[in-house]
């Protein structure tokens, strides 16, 4: 449920709360709200002076915030949280948030378990309020233009996706995405993992049973950093997807397989670079635009390194039409772009990938269970 009652006139923007300044919250939260029309960034959180003054001299004017308390003491001047703290804070602060009578956005992974998240829903749905979980890359640009080529019948009948999210780092970064701690929520599967399977599970619909393999390969390393799953979808598709840090010559982004034609991608989707050099939605109208040479291939029988195939002009990348979206079910009562229910049905693949990797065995899932 959304939740409309009580939100300003239509001239009036929404005002944004934002939990965390991190990477999460300075990148990819703090730029896409600024940049979306109907909503103001009012208030950031963060304990931290310099991500303070960070956040006041890239949003002028927001007020900041060193604790998420002072937004629920606020509750009645905000109409909406958005929560891009680690991972291990995003059950509590959405709980209060909903609590506070404040819909609320939670940066992926909504939670450590599909139990926790379905427990957040209905919470929500018990307050009328509006629960989105941040899934990005569904608005990459490999992916819509995926979903196109699917959708126009350009593949015939996917048989098989194989999807990538590969880098080559091969010495550690620190911090609590890497913590072994399984309260930090951390390593690849739950990370990249969080991606992959959300887009595999959009395109292909529900899993019934996961294998994976998972590694903690980088020496100190002391969460997994070298995953794979294969997924066996409801109507017969499998997907097969790998996250990596540890992977030195990278393969395509997504190869995918249909009883016509398949298609083959490389290389990532330009926004989130574009977000890290400081460039915001709406200043270029090259915004999630690639150049023709990193152009997928779409053809069958020929290889696409030796020039086989047809090139596919690469749709534009969109990470605005997720806030955009939430504006609309803030003001209009439409339907959230994401859900919790959706993220709890990827963080059952997720789980059942992480039963599988230790215990060496398929695990059936869903309707296959």
């Amino acid at each position: 449920m959304t939740g409309t009652t009580g939100m300003p006139g239509t001239g009036t923007p929404l005002r944004v709360g934002l939990v965390g300044y991190g990477l999460a919250g300075s990148v990819f939260h703090a730029p896409l709200i600024a940049a979306t029309s109907g909503l103001a960034l009012d208030t950031v959180v963060t304990s931290n002076h310099e991500r303070q003054a960070r956040a006041r001299a890239e949003h002028p004017g927001v007020r900041c915030a060193a604790s998420p308390d002072e937004l629920w003491d606020r509750a009645d001047e905000l109409d909406l949280i958005v929560i891009a703290s680690p991972n291990r804070t995003h059950v509590p602060l959405a709980t209060e948030a909903l609590k506070a009578g404040l819909p609320v956005v939670v940066d992926k992974p909504i939670a450590a378990t599909a139990a926790e998240a379905r427990e957040l829903a209905a919470l929500a749905d018990d307050r009328g309020l509006l629960l989105s979980v941040f899934q990005n890359r569904r608005w990459d640009n490999d992916f819509r233009t995926l979903g196109k080529l699917i959708a126009d019948g350009e593949l015939g009948e996917v048989q098989r996706f194989e999807s990538r999210f590969e880098r080559w780092r091969p010495q550690l970064k620190g911090g609590w995405r890497e913590s072994g701690d399984p309260a930090e929520i951390g390593g690849l599967l739950y990370d990249l993992g969080s991606h992959v399977v959300d887009q595999a599970l959009v395109l292909f619909g529900p899993a019934v049973r996961v294998y994976a393999e998972s590694d903690t390969r980088r020496p100190g390393a002391e969460a997994d950093d070298d995953t794979f799953i294969a997924v066996t979808h409801a109507n017969g598709v499998r997907s097969h997807l790998w996250m990596s840090a540890t992977t030195a010559q990278l393969g395509p982004r997504f190869r995918v397989l249909g009883s016509v034609a398949g298609y083959v991608k490389y290389g990532l989707d330009p926004q989130e670079t574009a977000l890290r050099d400081g460039l915001l939605p709406g200043t270029s109208p090259d915004w999630g635009q690639e150049p023709e040479s990193l152009w997928g291939r779409l053809g069958a029988g020929e290889s696409p390194l030796t020039g086989g195939g047809t090139p596919v002009r690469t749709l534009p990348g969109d990470y605005p039409a997720y806030y955009a979206a939430i504006a609309a079910a803030l003001r209009d009562g439409t339907p959230p772009p994401v859900t919790a229910q959706e993220a709890a049905a990827a963080l059952d693949v997720l789980e059942a990938a992480r039963a599988s990797a230790r215990e060496g065995r398929t695990v059936t899932i869903g309707a296959g269970a």
